[in-house]
């Protein structure tokens, strides 16, 4: 498996991530979601929410006990940049921190999600890209490292 952006994100990848950061709704935000699935990047990018992610028979949101959704709002993303020497445009997101994650659901990948309204629900979230994130959680912190520049990069 390997780093993809979901088909109905694709061309709107920053779109969607600047509508957070300029609060175009207010309560929009970043979700991060861990899932354990062993479903193909072919079935899964194909899905347009998160709620039909999570809908696919291989494929689940993680339980571990201490395990949440980050939840980034306009405070905890920078503006986008455009890099005009390389013709490109991505986002950054600043490593993330999950907290004394206990023992129980593998960790297969993280989802970058947009969420509208604010409102955690999985019908109205659109998933923008997915991440291999292979973590066993043992009972320590698991940090989200991200790249340091383009998390999620459009070009061409």
């Amino acid at each position: 498996m390997a780093n993809f952006v979901f088909n109905v994100s694709k061309g709107r990848c920053n779109e969607l991530y600047n509508r957070v950061d300029s609060n175009d709704p207010a309560a929009s935000l970043i979700t991060l979601v861990v899932i354990d699935t062993s479903a193909t990047d072919a079935t899964l990018k194909d899905l347009d929410t998160l709620a039909a992610v999570l809908a696919d028979v291989n494929t689940a949101e993680v339980t571990n006990t201490n395990y949440a959704r980050k939840q980034l709002t306009d405070a905890d993303i920078v503006a986008l940049s455009p890099d005009d020497t390389n013709d490109e445009q991505g986002f950054t997101l600043t490593d993330q921190t999950f907290s004394a994650i206990a023992a129980g659901d593998a960790w297969t990948d993280l989802l970058i999600c947009y969420d509208p309204d604010g409102t955690d629900t999985d019908a109205s979230m659109i998933p923008i890209s997915q991440h291999d994130f292979a973590v066993t959680p043992n009972g320590g912190d698991i940090t989200a490292d991200f790249p340091a520049v383009d998390t999620v990069k459009a070009t061409d």
